[in-house]
């Protein structure tokens, strides 16, 4: 079972936001947060929030289950254009530039490696020897 956690309008320009979620992709949840975490880049931070809320959208579809048991992944994650405020700066010879304040919208899709069987069942290790003469 997948979960998805949105981040709309973020005031972050897509091409640096998709530096940043382009290191997660496929990534183990515990290693991108990790990941996320050591980042220098300042969209990191709101990249490892959304993280962390679709780790718990999982955990709320998926009652009774441990995240940590289920080996979570980054199973999709990508970066759409948003709206884009223009404004004008004044430039020589009495024209005008236009300045153009990019957003963007982040999506990231969690799923478990595991089946929902396989999670459901927590299969139990136990030695076993091999008695062969």
């Amino acid at each position: 079972m997948q979960a998805i956690a949105r981040l709309r309008n973020c005031p972050t320009s897509p091409r640096k936001m998709r530096l940043v979620v382009n290191n997660i992709r496929d990534l183990d949840v515990e290693k991108a947060l990790n990941v996320l975490k050591y980042s220098r880049k300042e969209a990191a931070g709101k990249v490892e929030k959304l993280l962390l809320s679709a780790i718990s959208n999982w955990q709320q579809a998926n009652e009774g289950m441990q995240a940590e048991d289920s080996e979570l992944f980054v199973k999709e994650a990508f970066v759409d254009s948003a709206r884009m405020l223009k404004r004008f700066r004044p430039a020589p010879h009495g024209r005008a530039h236009r300045i153009r304040k990019r957003s963007n919208h982040v999506t990231i899709i969690v799923d478990s490696r595991l089946g929902v069987e396989e999670i459901a069942e927590a299969p139990v290790e136990t030695e076993t020897t091999n008695n062969e003469n």
